[in-house]
């Protein structure tokens, strides 16, 4: 049985498919040159930012002018310049800005001809500062819903800069009981191409069309972006050598083709559509990880855990058999390999060098930048949720297919030694997920873990093996990605997971939104942004749960 939060026990869902309702039609062609992508930022440091956009309508090698000034009116001009752009780009435009102030708003647009792009505002980062504001999100699946959270973001009085962990595109096509489609029928928001996206004009057509949104253009509009990707820019559930969601040249056929190809267009794509820096010469595109400093306030230390040296995630199904029985500690010993890696030895030294040098340097908190849920969560026991009467009644009233999931389930879960909910999470890698708490509390630091994928907002306490605090988690839910893993009568799955599990201070499952990071000398404050719907244009944004952790001395951190 395979447990991720896109298949999870599909047999017991209540989702219906909806039929062919709210067809669209592809989007007219623009008339002549124009910015119809928006305008981005990104990677901001002291002196510098990346800007981007996209030249539209032009089938020809193009020079666009950029320019940066203080006011809205572009009198105060501080840096412009030309960049050339053609089809080898796909037309986009990113030049890095340097020889900028440090802490300072500023304003920036493009030029081509007489035509004049959106009006972006960005902020380069500080030598000194008391405050930070960051707003962390992930999981935008645009077929699903309308990025109201990504307009909340827009509308914020205040923001350094948008933290994207991950999932910023989706790979699935458009098909009846494709991912999201109910409602992307519903709402007419058909992905384009509509069909799993796998060439380099796929990745290319499809983020254009999450380009042309005019929430996610506000959002980007608004402030500096720093991401990093998940895996649906490329696949569901990559790992080094290959994905869940992709199927390699075999003797049957030539499938989605080779691995390497479809990662390396992805990340192509990618590359040239996010407001990210390019890989230094001689790096790999895969080599995301980097780090930016607030001053002497916070560090942001963005991690890759897909592509670089992941090895490949395990699966119930892997369970062995012996005399008619799984073999859990055989799987348990496959599970704590200690050879099981996110990282890569040049990530980890990295990440060590830049913890050790944050901390000495006088940096008051630590925050990472993070993929997947770093927490320890087994799977809910439903016997102890339930008890055994009701279970045995629900096994009877279900079909065999989902009567076998559950007994699976209640194998796994309902047990001393529970296993984990998602081996995709850094809980199928525990031996580096310990690696990792050895090197934050060698270097004492204070540690705030931003995560995404899970399409679940968290609240969660990190402990070592050894049963050591070592750092807060604040889990973010999708912008508009589905948030339910699970549905069975009665059963609120996330509750129930933070009940069961030590770790998890709370959770919830039922709202898309965004979390809100506030870091001062004193504190962190989180904060679940939550958007009422996803399926109205018309929508409300409250602060659903608020969590503060004190800066105090020792290097661990831990919510008040």
């Amino acid at each position: 049985m395979r447990i991720t939060r896109r298949r999870t026990l599909l047999a017991m869902t209540t989702l219906t498919a909806a039929t062919g309702l709210g067809a669209t039609t592809p989007p007219a062609a623009p008339k002549g040159p124009g910015f119809e992508h928006g305008v981005a930022s990104g990677d901001p440091l002291t002196d510098r930012v990346i800007l981007w956009t996209r030249l539209s309508g032009v089938d020809a090698p193009s020079d666009v002018q950029w320019q940066v000034a203080h006011d809205d009116a572009f009198t105060q001009i501080v840096a412009q310049g030309h960049f050339g752009t053609d089809t080898g780009r796909d037309y986009t435009v990113k030049v890095d800005v340097a020889g900028l102030t440090p802490a300072t708003d500023y304003v920036y647009r493009f030029r081509y001809g007489q035509v004049v792009s959106p009006t972006g505002r960005t902020r380069t980062l500080a030598l000194q500062t008391d405050k930070v504001v960051l707003a962390a999100v992930s999981c935008s699946l645009h077929s699903n819903g309308y990025f109201n959270a990504y307009r909340a973001i827009a509308d914020l009085d205040h923001i350094d800069a948008v933290v994207h962990l991950g999932d910023y595109i989706y790979e699935y096509g458009a098909g009846l009981t494709d991912y999201g489609m109910g409602n992307g029928r519903l709402l007419g928001r058909i992905p384009e191409p509509p069909h799993e996206i796998v060439t380099l004009s796929d990745y290319r057509t499809r983020h254009a069309q999450y380009k042309r949104d005019e929430d996610l253009q506000a959002a980007h509009a608004r402030a500096p972006w720093i991401c990093v990707f998940d895996d649906h820019e490329i696949c569901n559930n990559p790992w080094k050598d290959g994905a869940e969601n992709h199927t390699p040249p075999s003797k049957d056929g030539p499938g989605e083709g080779e691995w390497s190809v479809r990662k390396a267009v992805a990340l192509k794509a990618y590359r040239e559509w996010m407001p990210i820096r390019d890989p230094a010469p001689g790096k790999l595109s895969e080599a995301i990880y980097r780090s930016f400093r607030f001053g002497n306030l916070a560090e942001l230390i963005m991690i890759e855990t897909r592509l670089l040296a992941r090895s490949k995630q395990l699966d119930f199904s892997d369970l062995k058999m012996v005399d008619g029985r799984p073999d859990f500690d055989a799987f348990r010993t496959q599970l704590n390999d200690p050879q099981r890696e996110l990282f890569g030895a040049e990530q980890r030294i990295w990440l060590n060098t830049t913890l050790q040098t944050s901390v000495r340097d006088g940096v008051r908190w630590q925050v990472l930048g993070n993929q997947v849920i770093m927490a320890k969560i087994a799977g809910p026991d439903l016997i102890k949720r339930f008890g055994p009467e009701t279970v045995a009644s629900l096994m009877a009233s279900l079909p065999d297919s989902a009567r076998s999931q559950l007994q699976t389930m209640i194998g796994l879960f309902s047990r001393p030694d529970p296993f984990p909910l998602n081996l995709d999470a850094w809980d199928g890698y525990p031996a580096e997920r310990e690696r990792f708490y050895a090197m934050t509390k060698a270097a004492g630091a204070r540690t705030i873990v931003l995560s995404g994928d899970s399409h679940t907002a968290w609240a969660n306490e990190l402990h070592d093996a050894a049963g050591n605090q070592v750092a807060v988690e604040l889990g973010v839910t999708a912008i508009t990605s589905p948030t339910r893993w699970l549905e069975l009568p009665g059963l609120d799955l996330a509750q129930t997971l933070a009940d069961q599990n030590e770790e998890v201070v709370a959770a919830d499952d039922t709202n898309n939104g965004f979390v809100l990071v506030t870091l001062t000398p004193d504190e962190m404050i989180g904060e679940w942004k939550s958007v009422d719907t996803i399926t109205s244009r018309q929508f409300r944004c409250t602060t659903q749960q608020r969590f503060v952790v004190k800066a105090s001395e020792g290097g661990a951190t831990r919510f008040v």
